[in-house]
């Protein structure tokens, strides 16, 4: 249960490229970019609580390893659709976008002290970087 905790946003990588490749507009990406997005995660077995919290708005979501689900991803603009899965001590998730079909790919690992959360989608790789808080 490694992952159980508050996490919050320490530094990014790419992720204003990323959100350019998801279709984010300019304004929510200078936006994004400074979320100050706290993340809590409950771990009970395959089941997972995660609370999102930031700038912009708070989000409550549940799943179930293995398990499809819907999510709104980055403030509202896209419904995605997928699971996520353990690998070893990795979480990662495979999920596509319902207005284009396409696949956006994210781990959540554990390294050293920190949660790094990595997005990949068209190509575009961000990682976003979070201490225990």
């Amino acid at each position: 249960m490694a992952f159980n905790g508050t996490w919050k946003i320490d530094r990014s990588e790419n992720y204003e490229k990323f959100m350019e490749a998801m279709g984010v507009n300019v304004m929510k990406r200078k936006l994004g970019a400074h979320d100050n997005l706290k993340i809590t995660i409950q771990q009970e077995g395959n089941k997972f609580t995660v609370k999102e919290s930031s700038t912009f708005r708070t989000l409550d979501i549940e799943f179930t390893l293995g398990v499809n689900f819907e999510y709104t991803f980055l403030q509202s603009l896209n419904q995605i659709s997928g699971s996520w899965n353990m690998e070893g001590s990795k979480l990662v998730g495979t999920f596509t976008r319902k207005d284009n079909g396409k696949v956006l790919t994210a781990h959540r690992e554990i390294v050293g002290d920190e949660l790094v959360q990595t997005y990949l989608y068209e190509g575009v790789e961000a990682k976003r970087f979070f201490k225990r808080g």
